[in-house]
Formats: structure tokens, C-alpha cells, sequence
């Protein structure tokens, strides 16, 4: 098969620079590392084919002696994958990958980059504890006056028994993982590439515990149902997290609890809806207080109220009510409630109400209507009459 330019290949110019064939290399190395395209034939070629344009074009000599000769300047070069051979090379690609990315491969590299494992931990097998995630429910009144909350849950609490120690005598004695060799990590080989994972056994610590406590089996934690108080301030919102520190998962053998956060979620309201610090409300009001005007009685959060309805108001006006919502997080201050009116028309009406209203409906005419008049003048526009 006829070799590719090594130019090509790392997608650069003859006259890139020593950092910019590094920094393609890196790239490209990353995308198509087999670790990140299991099982993908053509990403380890392409790998593989990597590392060999970078070992040519990173030497000077070699970079030098490919700018003149192309790929026979390698042809006879003496043994080595793709001819290139003599001191200070290369064995393969992953040789060059470690190079470049810093530290052996197999001692960090590729999975130090990714986030994987590969590290060790604390040699005394200290971990700090998971943070824990709680979703509580509560009410639109709880949300805006504030409340204390006892919560139950399981988690992971100190060991008594051993005192977190995770050792029945409680002396803490440890011995060498069998299973690591105290080393942290377990290696395993894919191909021409290994991979360094941390061992299950220690946790990475490379020592295990030479008596192990009975309750906990030596991790010096272990799953009880825990009751924690939190305050919930007055004007959280619905998708609120609160942070209680420390009351999440115990750390193994003694490491730093996480943390626990609560998101709140806010019960749907059977009159009121509130958007930001303000609250919204419908209230029906009788025909005759929109007609002569009146007191109206309304709901609040803090109890009954009462507003002024003017002669004459339409349905769908809207009163606001200042300081009457819900109190902002931030400043402290107050939202507004807001309280649309809608005119109630009776349904059951007997024969001398229905007479009434017939002459009271006949002795008012289209002037005291005035979005009756207002409708008819647009329709006689419409029509041209």
C-alpha cells in the first residue's frame, strides 16, 4: 500500500513548526486512540500511521532526511516498525503518545487525560464521601413564608464500631493488596496497548485492611437511614438547590463527607400562579358590584382581603395589590399579587327577577353599554351601512 506524505497525514504545511507539529499531533492522537474507538480497525491504523509521520517529522535529522528523499530516505534504516530504527527512537506509537502527552503510557497518559483511572489514592485509604441528591415537594404558602424540613434518607454514615477505621481492633493495620500488588492499579493489555485502571480491591490505596471491622467489612462507613433538619428560606422557587454541607455520604475509612443538595419543587396552587415574585388570581364578581361598585373580598397568601371596585369595572379587569406576592431571595423585597375580576352572570332567575331585569335592561340603553355601542359602530363600518 503506498504510504500517505506524513505532511498529509498530520494535516500540516512542509514549513509547520516543531509546536505545531506537536500540538497536530495531540489532536489527532486523541481522536483516533484506540482506548477512545474500541474495536475500530481503521482508528488504530490511523494511530499507528500517526506516531510514524510524527517520530520522522519531530527529528531533525530524520525531517531533514525526508524533505529530501521522501519515504526511500527510510527504506534501509535497519529494523524497527516502518524502517525506523537506531538509538533515541520510538518502539511504537504508544511510546510517542506517553512522550508527548507526559508520563508512560500505562502509568497515567491517556486515561489522566480522559478522566479515567490509573492514580493512586491516598496510601491510608481515605476517600471523600459522595454528594447526595434529595428532591422534596412543598407547598406555594411554604415557599413564600420559609420553613424548617426534617428529612429521611439513606446514606452512608461513620462506622461506630471501628471509628471509621475500618479495622475491628480499631489499630488501622493494613497489608499489601494481593490483588494489585500495592501498587493502586490493575494493567491490562489490548493489542500492542496497555491500560491501567484502579484496583477494585483497595480502591486505588494499595493496602487493604489486615482485620476488617465486621459492621462496615472495613470500609468504616456503612448505609443508614439518617433524619437531617434544613431551613428553607422564604422565596425559594420551584428548581431551587440548597446545600447542606457535610451530610452526604461519609468518605471511606474516615475521608471527608460530601455534601447533600436538596431541589425543591413547588406544589401547583389551587387558586394562585406566580410568575417570578409576582402572584396571580381570577376571582368572580357579581354582576350587581360591577354595575354600582363595592368592596370585593379577595384571597392572599397571608389571608382574606378586600378591594375597591370601582361603578361600572368590566370583567377582566385586573387590580394589583402591592407587596402582596412573594418575597425575592436577593433584596428582600416584595412581589406584587395581581386579581383579575370576572363578572358572575346569575343562572337561575324567577319570574319577577327576569321582569325586573327585563326593564332595567330597557331602560338603560346602548349608551350605558359602552362596549356594546362600540362593537356595533365597527360592524356598521364593516358591512358599509
Amino acid at each position: 500500500m503506498t504510504k500517505r506524505c506524513y505532511y498529509e497525514v498530520l494535516g500540516v504545511s512542509k514549513d509547520a513548526s516543531t509546536s505545531e507539529l506537536k500540538k497536530a499531533y495531540r489532536k489527532l492522537a486523541i481522536k483516533f486512540h484506540p482506548d477512545k474507538n474500541p474495536n475500530d480497525h481503521e482508528a488504530e491504523e490511523k494511530f499507528k500511521e500517526l506516531g510514524e509521520a510524527y517520530e520522522a517529522l519531530s527529528d531533525e535529522d530524520k525531517r531533514a532526511a525526508y524533505d529530501r528523499y521522501g519515504h526511500a530516505a527510510f527504506e534501509n534504516g535497519g529494523g524497527g516498525r516502518g524502517g525506523f530504527g537506531g538509538g533515541g527512537g520510538f518502539h511504537d506509537a504508544s511510546d510517542i503518545f506517553s512522550q508527548v502527552f507526559g508520563g508512560a503510557f500505562g502509568g497515567g497518559g491517556f486515561e489522566d487525560i480522559f478522566g479515567g483511572g490509573g492514580r493512586r489514592r491516598n496510601p491510608s485509604g481515605r476517600q471523600p464521601g459522595s454528594d447526595l441528591r434529595y428532591d422534596l415537594e412543598i407547598t406555594l404558602e411554604e415557599a413564600a413564608e420559609g420553613i424548617q424540613k426534617e428529612l429521611e434518607i439513606e446514606k452512608l454514615e461513620a462506622c461506630g464500631t471501628c471509628n471509621s477505621s475500618g479495622s475491628k481492633s480499631g489499630s488501622g493495620g493494613r497489608k499489601t493488596c494481593a490483588t494489585c500488588g500495592g501498587q493502586g492499579v490493575v494493567t491490562q493489555q489490548r493489542g500492542i496497548f496497555i491500560q491501567q485502571t484502579e484496583c477494585p480491591a483497595c480502591n486505588g490505596a494499595g493496602q487493604t485492611i489486615a482485620d476488617p471491622c465486621p459492621d462496615c467489612h472495613g470500609e468504616g462507613r456503612k448505609s443508614e437511614t439518617t433524619r437531617i433538619k434544613i431551613n428553607i428560606p422564604a422565596g425559594v422557587d420551584d428548581g431551587t438547590r440548597l446545600r447542606s454541607t457535610g451530610n452526604g455520604d461519609a468518605g471511606l475509612r474516615g475521608g471527608q463527607p460530601g455534601d447533600l443538595y436538596v431541589f425543591l419543587h413547588i406544589k401547583r396552587h389551587d387558586v394562585f400562579e406566580r410568575e417570578g415574585d409576582d402572584l396571580f388570581c381570577e376571582v368572580p364578581m357579581p354582576f350587581s358590584t360591577a354595575a354600582l361598585g363595592g368592596e370585593l373580598e379577595v384571597p392572599t397568601l397571608e389571608g382574606r382581603s378586600s378591594i375597591k371596585i370601582p361603578a361600572g369595572t368590566q370583567g377582566g379587569t385586573t387590580f394589583r395589590l402591592r407587596n402582596r406576592g412573594i418575597k425575592d431571595l436577593r433584596t428582600g423585597g416584595k412581589g406584587d399579587l395581581h386579581v383579575e375580576v370576572h363578572v358572575e352572570v346569575p343562572t337561575k332567575l324567577n319570574g319577577e327577577q327576569k321582569e325586573k331585569l327585563t326593564e332595567f335592561s330597557e331602560s338603560i340603553g346602548v349608551k350605558n353599554n359602552p362596549m356594546q355601542e362600540s362593537f356595533f359602530e365597527k360592524a356598521k363600518k364593516f358591512f358599509g351601512s
